[in-house]
């Protein structure tokens, strides 16, 4: 089949399973965690591979290389080739949303060609957000049975570019799991791809925990009623063409530095100042300016709210297994008025804001759950939300299949919203990519207030041995590049 407006050829359609008689029928229920995010969009997620091969090689050995080691890994991460099972609220039957296998399930893996230039799509520039929609494979259909719907969960879509590169593309419904499971599923995937079994897993890694070790029924009710599943609907899907691009900005560590001495000088006893809450500050007042650089503008006592995920494993008691299995955050919703952020103190107050924020839940002394009946009473306040996918912690750079670590991730589902994506950066873990997607014209407004409120700084950085480097830092507006002057 052939697309000419995508530039895509899709060259094999498979359905992937495990193994015969390695999993059998399994179900795993849903927690108040995962419940939250059952009417959310799907997650997408695309790495770039270098691979100057012939797509005879790709064919050859990539294709069912791939394949064979997807099935042994779906093996030990079973909810991947599972289905999501839903009872509406208005089913006769009351009964919590679950994720079901029985032994015939299997994945939608698809592997194509594009002729778009790979070079173009693993820039740092901005690029057009529709031509990066063929290279991640749809989620699936919805399916009416009886009383309960069922959802797939997980899809993959690998790329052949001639002879320069391949892309994998991931799709999975945001309850499959947070991106702490999604790491540990590719890190698996990794490692048997390489090895051609699942020994040096097994030795090595360590296989997802299954356990419902967070069941609160009273939460899980709560969860359910608020999340009105009547008439459960297919997830939305990213298409057509429009004038939104996106692009990747690179925070790198004297950067950062610079912004948290900017703010402990003005708020010398402020408790909680990382490098996250730094950079989710910034990117957040430069974003509320590009707004009203637009012309969106708003009052000044209207209100503006970021959302965040705050990791819940080892902060609840007793604390859970790095490789729990499932979504495990909790949501943390910073409000603000307008006048406040776009001020010239913005980004300070924003970092002051949101390292409270995040504070008052990481050292509640009742622990992270205390207020987890009221979690979403913040969503309804009406306000321009804003949002964070992804976190610095896990290094998707380190995802390699022996082809060398990806020349480009990105997490392209943050267009259905305008959030924006926070990762580890490609050249050094120090450093933070940030991810956008805006209007063409929002996009250049916020890459001069981005730039120029870093050019504007001249940062002082010590070394250990106690001699400066000053280093003078700035970031091309037309290309994004960074360019380092010592």
């Amino acid at each position: 089949m052939d697309d000419n407006i995508h530039n895509l050829t899709v060259l094999d359609c498979s359905r992937i399973s495990p193994p015969p008689a390695t999993i059998g029928h399994r179900s795993l229920p849903l927690t108040f965690f995962d419940i939250t995010w059952l009417l959310f969009p799907p997650i997408h997620h695309l790495f770039f591979y270098h691979f100057p091969h012939s797509k005879s090689h790709f064919m050859e050995t990539v294709v069912p290389n791939l394949k064979h080691s997807l099935s042994i890994t779906l093996q030990h991460y079973f909810p991947f080739v599972s289905n999501l099972v839903v009872f509406p609220n208005d089913s006769s039957v009351t009964k919590k949303p679950e994720i079901q296998h029985v032994e015939s399930d299997s994945v939608a893996v698809t592997f194509a060609e594009c002729t778009l230039d790979f070079s173009d799509l693993t820039g740092n520039h901005p690029r057009k957000c529709e031509n990066f929609y063929p290279l991640v494979p749809p989620l699936g259909s919805a399916n009416k049975v009886s009383d309960y719907v069922t959802l797939p969960l997980f899809s993959v879509q690998v790329t052949y570019f001639p002879n320069s590169g391949i892309s994998i593309g991931l799709t999975n419904h945001h309850c499959l799991g947070d991106a702490n499971t999604r790491f540990g599923f590719l890190k698996a995937w990794t490692s048997v791809y390489i090895s051609g079994g699942d020994q040096s897993f097994l030795k090595n890694g360590s296989p997802p925990v299954y356990d419902r070790l967070v069941g609160i029924p009273k939460l899980d009710e709560i969860r359910l009623k608020e999340t009105r599943l009547e008439g459960f609907y297919q997830p939305p899907s990213l298409g057509g063409p429009s004038d939104r691009v996106r692009a990747t900005f690179v925070l790198a560590r004297t950067h950062i530095n610079g912004l948290k001495k900017q703010v402990l000088t003005q708020l010398p006893s402020l408790e909680y100042v990382s490098s996250f809450t730094v950079t989710c500050g910034y990117i957040w007042s430069c974003i509320v300016k590009s707004f009203v650089k637009v012309g969106e503008k708003k009052g000044e006592d209207e209100l503006e709210q970021f959302i965040l995920a705050v990791g819940c494993r080892s902060r609840l008691d007793p604390p859970l297994p790095a490789t729990y299995f499932g979504n495990c955050s909790a949501p943390c919703v910073i409000t603000i008025k307008h006048g406040e952020l776009i001020g010239e103190n913005g980004f300070v107050i924003a970092a002051k804001v949101i390292g409270e924020g995040i504070s008052k839940m990481v050292k509640n002394k009742e622990g992270i759950l205390k207020d987890a009946e009221r979690w979403h009473d913040d969503f309804k306040i009406p306000a321009r939300k804003m949002g964070v996918s992804g976190t610095p912690k896990l290094d998707f750079y380190n995802i390699d299949f022996g082809w060398g670590k990806p020349i480009k991730y990105e997490v392209v589902s943050i267009d259905y919203s305008g959030s924006v994506s926070i990762s580890a950066c490609k050249e050094s873990a120090q450093d933070l990519e940030i991810g956008v997607s805006f209007p063409c014209m929002q996009m250049e407004a916020f890459a001069k207030i981005f730039n120029d409120g870093l050019d504007s700084a001249i940062v002082s950085w010590c070394y250990p041995d106690g001699s400066c480097l000053w280093q003078y830092i700035f970031t091309c507006v037309s290309c994004f590049r960074l360019v380092k002057y010592t």
